[in-house]
C-alpha cells in the first residue's frame, strides 16, 4: 500500500483534530517538526509521500495530544518567540504570544532611559523575557530570578543556545535581591495572575500542563503584583521602570496599587493585539 503524500496526510490530520475539538493547525506544526522542514519547504513537498517511520511517529502524538491534551510544544520540546526558539517543558510556563508584546514595550520604553540599565525579570521561567531583552538591546545589563530550580535549569539552557549573557539567581520574586542591597533601574515581569476560582475556565492543554506556580495567584489573581509593587520600592532606582503583564480584567487594580505605592508614578495601561488590557508600565 502506498503511502499517503504530505497533503493527504495535513488534511487527515486536521480533521481528526477538528473532530476531537483541538486546533487543526497543530497537524501543520507538528507535521513540520517530525519531517524537520519549515514551512516553505513543507509547502514545495506537499506532493511527496511520507515515510512510514515518520508517519507512525507524527500519528502516536497526534493521538497522544487528542487524548490527553498534550500541548505540541511539550511533544516537539519548544516553542517559537520573538523569532527565536526556546526549550520548554513541565517546569516552565509556555511562551505566549502577548508577551511578546510586553517585551516589545519594555524596549521602547527604555530607549527613554538613561544608561547604564540594570534589568531585572522576576519569574523568569523559561527566560523567554530575559534572554530576549539582552539579545534585541546587548547594551542592558540583565538579569533573571524564579524561585523554582527546575524553571531556572530550563532559562539557563536557553541563555546558553542563544549565547545570551544574562545571569539567573533562585529568589522568591525579589526577595535575594533586597537581602544582598541590590538596585535595579527597570523591574519587568510576567507573574502568575489568574484567580484559582478561574482553573475550571482554562482549556486541559494549559490546566494539566503548564506549572500551576506559574498560572494561579491568590488575592484574586493579584498577589504577585502586590508582593512586587512592596519589594520594588526597595529596589527600583529613583527614575526606574516597572514592566508588568497582566490579566485583562486587572488593569485599573493594578495601576491603583502602584499608585498608592508610587504617588508620582506615572502609569500607563495598555493594550494588546486583541484589545485586551495586557501590559501596565509604571515610570517613577
Amino acid at each position: 500500500m502506498t503511502q499517503p503524500n504530505l497533503q493527504e496526510v495535513l488534511r487527515r490530520a486536521s480533521l481528526f483534530l477538528e473532530q476531537n475539538n483541538r486546533e487543526p493547525r497543530i497537524a501543520e506544526l507538528l507535521l513540520m517538526h517530525h519531517l524537520q522542514l519549515d514551512k516553505t519547504q513543507l509547502l514545495m513537498q506537499l506532493r511527496q509521500s511520507i515515510a512510514e517511520p515518520v508517519y507512525q511517529a507524527y500519528q502516536r502524538d497526534m493521538v497522544k495530544h487528542v487524548e490527553t491534551g498534550v500541548p505540541i510544544q511539550h511533544l516537539i520540546g519548544y516553542e517559537s518567540f520573538y523569532g527565536r526558539k526556546f526549550n520548554v517543558n513541565k517546569d516552565v510556563l509556555i511562551p505566549r504570544p502577548e508577551t511578546e508584546e510586553l517585551v516589545l514595550g519594555t524596549l521602547e520604553k527604555v530607549k527613554q532611559l538613561k544608561r547604564p540599565l540594570r534589568v531585572v525579570d522576576v519569574g523568569t521561567g523559561s527566560g523567554i523575557i530575559a534572554i530576549t531583552l539582552k539579545l534585541e538591546d546587548p547594551t542592558l545589563d540583565v538579569h533573571a530570578l524564579d524561585i523554582s530550580e527546575a524553571a531556572l535549569t530550563v532559562a539557563q539552557a536557553n541563555a546558553k543556545q542563544h549565547h545570551a549573557n544574562v545571569s539567573f539567581a533562585q529568589s522568591d520574586f525579589l526577595q535575594s535581591w533586597i537581602n544582598q542591597g541590590n538596585k535595579a533601574d527597570v523591574i519587568i515581569s510576567n507573574p502568575p495572575y489568574i484567580p484559582w476560582k478561574d482553573s475550571d475556565t482554562l482549556s486541559d492543554t494549559v490546566k494539566n500542563f503548564d506549572p500551576s506556580l506559574a498560572l494561579f495567584a491568590d488575592d484574586n489573581g493579584l498577589y504577585a503584583y502586590q508582593q512586587l509593587i512592596e519589594q520594588a520600592e526597595q529596589v527600583l532606582s529613583t527614575c526606574g521602570l516597572l514592566a508588568f503583564e497582566i490579566g485583562y480584567q486587572q488593569g485599573e487594580e493594578v495601576k491603583a496599587r502602584i499608585q498608592a505605592k508610587f504617588p508620582n508614578s506615572d502609569v500607563e495601561i495598555r493594550k494588546d493585539i486583541n484589545g485586551k488590557d495586557r501590559m501596565v508600565f509604571a515610570t517613577l
